[in-house]
This record gives C-alpha cells, structure tokens and sequence, in this order.
C-alpha cells in the first residue's frame, strides 16, 4: 500500500497493518531483549514490561526510535515525534493472559488525545497464539467508554469495557508476521485472546505523540525520536548510555548516536 492508501484506511477503519517495517536481524535483536529481561526481571510476567522499565535500557529506546518506525508514523502526526509509552507483552506459550476489551485512550493522560500507537510484532502474531482483535470503525464517534476493574481471570490490563456496548461478533483478527506492524486509533475497541498454543506471542506496543500534546501525569518520560522538542511542554530526559554487563548488546551500541 502507498502511504496515502495506509492512511485512508486507518482513517477509515480505525487499525490497518503494515508488513516488513524492520529487518530480520532487528526482529532476532528484540528477541534476545526479552529473553535477557526475563532474566533481569524474574520476577514480573512477561506481559508487563511497561515504560518506566525504558529509563536504564539503551536497546529499548534505539528500537523505539528506528528510522523506520518514524516514517511509517510521520504521515499522521508529523515530523516533530515523542515516544509518550513503550510496552512489551510477550505472551507465554499456553499460558499467556488475555487482554480484555478495551480503548486505549481510557488510559491516557494526554491533552488532546492526538496519540497513535505502533504494535511491532516480534513474533509472528496469528489467532493461535493470541494476537490482537479490533472491532473496525469503533473509533469514528470519538468517544470513551465505561471501563471496569476485572480480575475474575488473570489478565494483562485487569480491566475491560462494558461489555453493554463491545459487539464481539464483529472482531476480526489482526495478523501481523514477525518485524511488521500494526497501527490503531486511541479511541479503538480491541483486545486479545489467552495464548493457549506452544507458540509466544510477543509484541511491542509504541504510542507516539507529536511534541505539542501534553502528558498530564507528573514525572512521566517523553523521548524525542524525530524533530525538536518545545519547551515547556513534557519532561524529556537524557537517553541512557550504554554499559557492557549491565544492558543488552546491540548493533551500535558502542557508538554514539546508535542508530
């Protein structure tokens, strides 16, 4: 699809998928990550590896702002580009958790709610191994819906949508091979099934704001990925450097900058 074509279906739909955005090699990189987390983080389930995590990991941050990845979101919110959330969740085979459903803006402290978010696949993400469901054109009113704390089943956000207003007979699956994306709209309905296959599911979800929207929640990290900043408006902190024994190598990470 040509750029405009993407963004006419996004507009459209409220998702639309890209394949082939970053290179194999990458892809076995971000592989190695979330293993070396696993190991540095024994104790947290892989399906919560948040965005406070990004502050001391060089690699996540040199994924997060691929060249590659800004291109493929320049088109919709334009060139001066925030990193506002970082997210893997790498679902287990047979035991990964489900995420109910649910709109992602619900979440946000942002003003406006100008925010796109990029879910990378890090592994091939298919109906077996739980990937992603949307309901197409829930977006287009806009709006934010009722949510509710659930926890009567492990699962990853422990909340969902009133169920009163998700029609779940019009979901479709959204595949996404191993090094392509996917995008969807904040105000979106959509969620994902428990990976009950031998296979994991792994992803990494991205929400990239341009530098004029505001993080309304105090000492939140933005990180600058493409054009300038404005002073004034969220807290930007220096990227951390690369240390030998305390981060996961990486192509360029004995450079400056890495990518």
């Amino acid at each position: 699809m040509t750029s405009a074509e993407i963004v006419k279906q996004y507009q459209e739909e409220g998702y639309v998928v890209i394949p082939d955005v970053i290179d194999e090699e990458l892809v076995q990189e971000a592989r190695g990550h979330i293993e070396w987390m696993g190991r540095k983080y024994p104790d947290i389930r892989p399906e919560q590896y948040h965005h406070y995590l990004i502050a001391d990991d060089p690699f996540w941050l040199r994924l997060c702002a691929d060249p590659r990845l800004m291109d493929v979101i320049e088109p919709f919110i334009g060139s001066d580009i925030a990193l506002f959330g970082a997210h893997y969740i790498s679902k287990p085979a047979r035991t990964g958790q489900p995420v109910l459903w649910h709109q992602d803006g619900y979440y946000w402290p942002l003003e406006p709610m100008e925010v796109i978010t990029i879910w990378l696949a890090v592994d091939d993400s298919t109906p077996e191994n739980g990937c992603m469901r949307v309901i197409p054109r829930t977006h287009r009113d806009q709006r934010i819906f009722s949510h509710r704390v659930s926890q009567d089943i492990p699962n990853v956000l422990s909340s969902e949508l009133d169920m009163r207003v998700v029609d779940a007979d019009s979901a479709v699956d959204v595949v996404v091979p191993a090094g392509g994306v996917s995008l969807h709209d904040p105000y979106l309905i959509h969620g994902s099934e428990a990976n009950l296959s031998d296979q994991r599911r792994c992803g990494l979800t991205l929400r990239y704001i341009p530098t004029t929207t505001r993080i309304k929640r105090e000492n939140h990290a933005a990180y600058l990925c493409r054009g300038e900043k404005i002073e004034g408006i969220n807290w930007y902190p220096e990227w951390p450097k690369f240390r030998p024994g305390d981060h996961h190598p990486f192509r360029g990470c004995d450079r400056t900058p890495w990518i």
